[in-house]
């Protein structure tokens, strides 16, 4: 029983670390919102900017990218459709950004239940040698407190790393939903204000 706990624990442990290491490598600035693109948003003013725009977005595939694309090819609808249909898509976007998220906050929540899983173990194992030998064996009792303990500190450390990596990467998708949906604003406000 031990050993599945410990099994658990380690697998627990690896999924974590591969979806931090996965989470990290997509929410990066440069893969969200390439410079080039938002540089080219600002810019933007008339046809031939738009059509350079989308060329970038074409070039650097980003969330950023496929929502100014989407508004790009939507100019020629009203205004509040066009941002109707941006919003929708953003929605999207913010989704798969946070794909990952939800497995950190599982192994936040489980890897202590199955430390206290070993826990438990550790304590039936310790009662029963007790049962059996009564309280003559000293080492026996001290190995089953070792189980008890290494199982809840192995179940800690898994938990406290993945809730400090859900936390900061779920504050990463707000800010970069918030920096997105300013630069697609900017966009939109820039495109229809001529046609008043």
């Amino acid at each position: 029983m031990e050993t599945a706990v410990y099994s658990l624990l380690a697998l627990t442990s690896v999924v974590g670390f591969a979806v931090i290491l996965w989470r990290a490598w997509v929410l990066r600035w440069s893969r969200v919102a390439p410079p080039t693109i938002a540089e080219r948003i600002v810019e933007c003013r008339t046809a031939d900017d738009v059509a350079k725009l989308r060329q970038s977005c074409a070039n650097h595939p980003s969330p950023l990218g496929r929502l100014v694309l989407s508004a790009s090819n939507h100019l020629d609808w009203p205004k509040a459709e066009n941002v109707s249909s941006l919003e929708t898509a953003a929605r999207r976007e913010i989704v798969r950004l946070e794909r990952g998220l939800v497995v950190l906050e599982i192994i936040v929540g489980i890897a202590p239940l199955l430390g206290l899983v070993g826990t438990i173990v550790g304590m039936m194992t310790v009662f029963n040698n007790i049962g059996e030998s009564g309280l003559n064996n000293a080492s026996t009792l001290a190995q089953g407190i070792s189980v008890i303990l290494k199982t809840t500190l192995i179940g800690l450390l898994i938990a406290i790393p993945a809730l400090v990596a859900w936390g900061y990467f779920s504050k990463k998708v707000e800010v970069f939903a918030v920096e997105m949906e300013t630069l697609c604003d900017e966009f939109i406000r820039r495109q229809y204000s001529d046609r008043r």
